[in-house]
């Protein structure tokens, strides 16, 4: 499995990432950010506060995450 080892926010609501294979890419999340958990995001500065957890997986503050897998085929798909 793949895993992200470093992610940065971007204004628009864009992360760009850094696989452990080198794979690098941008994904744009500003249609994705709703619901209970993601909603918080649409604060810039909030999104700004993007890590990574030690499974490789994106992740914020209030426990939203984004598996790594996913992430991998939206920026492996172009």
């Amino acid at each position: 499995m793949t895993r992200v080892v470093n992610v940065q926010a971007k204004p628009g609501y864009i992360l760009d990432l850094t696989f452990d294979d080198g794979t690098r890419g941008e994904v744009d999340l500003c249609d994705r950010l709703f619901g209970p958990m993601f909603e918080p995001l649409k604060d810039p500065d909030y999104f700004a506060q993007v890590s990574v957890d030690e499974f490789g997986a994106v992740c914020w503050p209030n426990e939203a995450d984004l598996a790594p897998d996913a992430l991998y085929r939206k920026v492996t798909e172009h």
